[in-house]
């Protein structure tokens, strides 16, 4: 354990820190607000993309939009097909369970370490989130529900003094979150969503660092049983299930 937190520190260490007196390049807020809405599923997987309309909606260039869109075909967000057209990728069905496994191992320590702290100030702050998916699943509210469940996560590697892991968990999820999304109309979800969440809760409060870890790869990992059942349901958003990304015959 001791070589977890060594590492963890190190790698928060280096991570670069932007001068927050200079505004980041258009290129980077464009991406950064493409790369939400194909996460949230607000542009679809198969959906057309044009640099030009983009331009014009943004007030900029087509330069920048460029930079951004070949930045998001580096992440696997967009396909580009040369003299057919740009489109949102479809969600990799084959990368789905690693990243998924991925993201369950950082989690689990980050569950792990958050019951071993067991300071009152994480636990308030995994309290509020709690809180917020409750209010969401009341609402009935989706986009705010997922929004919650974000917050959960990252205040449970704020508890565990880490936060820079639910950093590293978003760089391994943007796949797996459009996959979520499409998981959250099953019929109790919300409900099933927040059980597991108390679960976790619970675990941290009673300041067991194995059943809280125990308990977060049960709730991270079961979106694996989900996977065959959501391509079904969707053939059309998946890669390998349906048609492909691009201009249709």
């Amino acid at each position: 354990m001791d070589a977890i937190h060594t590492g963890l520190r190190k790698a928060q260490t280096r991570m670069p820190r932007r001068d927050p007196e200079r505004p980041p390049p258009a290129s980077a807020v464009i991406r950064q607000e493409l790369r939400a809405r194909i996460a949230s599923l607000a542009m679809r997987p198969g959906e057309p993309i044009s640099e030009k309309t983009l331009a014009r909606q943004y007030g900029v260039s087509r330069t920048p939009v460029h930079e951004a869109v070949l930045k998001l075909a580096e992440e696997g967000l967009v396909a580009i097909f040369p003299q057919s057209g740009t489109f949102v990728a479809l969600i990799p069905y084959a990368d789905l369970p690693e990243a998924i496994i991925v993201r369950r191992s950082l989690e689990e320590t980050s569950a792990r370490l958050a019951a071993e702290r067991g300071e009152t100030a994480g636990l308030a702050a995994i309290d509020r989130a709690m809180e917020a998916l409750a209010r969401a699943a009341r609402a009935g509210d989706r986009e705010a529900f997922h929004q919650a469940d974000e917050a959960f996560h990252a205040r449970v590697a704020q508890a565990a003094g880490y936060p820079g892991i639910w950093r590293l968990v978003q760089q391994v999820k943007v796949q797996v979150d459009r996959f979520r999304r499409l998981t959250l109309p099953q019929a109790g979800r919300l409900a099933r969503v927040i059980d597991e969440h108390g679960a976790v809760r619970d675990a941290i409060a009673a300041r067991d660092p194995e059943a809280a870890a125990r308990r977060m790869g049960a709730h991270v990992g079961a979106l694996l049983a989900d996977l065959d059942d959501i391509a079904d349901l969707n053939p059309d958003y998946f890669e390998g299930i349906g048609r492909a990304a691009g201009p249709r015959p």
